[in-house]
């Protein structure tokens, strides 16, 4: 029976295990970027890009509308598609149901100013009054046209 002070068989390991750390932080790692795409909300489109764009928190009483870059440009309300004349009469039904909504456009940049425009002119003729636009902030040193969400 020996009792010198070397490590036994049975004796208290105070080192941390770092493996299982490691490998549920990657997993984590994994999962999160898988998943961060898919919650973007809408169409995937080409954002306009200025300097100090507006910040404005998101919140239930906002609608989503993209106008995504086609000859002609195709109009959609969250991810539903319509056509240019469903789409001015379910932006009437829409503001029939809720007063109060806030509509946020996101536009393609590709797109003609005179097309952003009308969809601007829609909103207000169905009667939303609290109208905007999303943009991203550009980065210094970017690449024109690329931008960080």
């Amino acid at each position: 029976m020996g009792m010198g002070g070397g490590g036994g068989r049975h004796t208290l390991q105070s080192d941390i295990n770092v493996t299982p750390l490691v490998d549920v932080c990657l997993v984590l790692l994994i999962i999160f970027m898988v998943v961060t795409p898919l919650l973007q909300k809408g169409i995937a489109i080409q954002l306009p890009v200025t300097d100090n764009p507006g910040k404005k928190p998101e919140n239930e009483k906002q609608k989503l509308i993209t106008v995504e870059w086609q000859r002609p440009p195709r109009y959609y309300i969250g991810t539903k598609w319509f056509p240019k004349a469903d789409f001015q009469k379910e932006l009437d039904e829409m503001f029939q149901r809720s007063p109060t909504t806030e509509i946020v456009i996101k536009a393609d940049q590709r797109l003609k100013y005179g097309d952003v425009k009308e969809v601007m002119k829609m909103t207000k003729e169905a009667g939303f009054q609290d109208v905007g636009l999303i943009t991203d902030k550009k980065t210094v040193g970017a690449a024109p046209g690329k931008a960080a969400s």
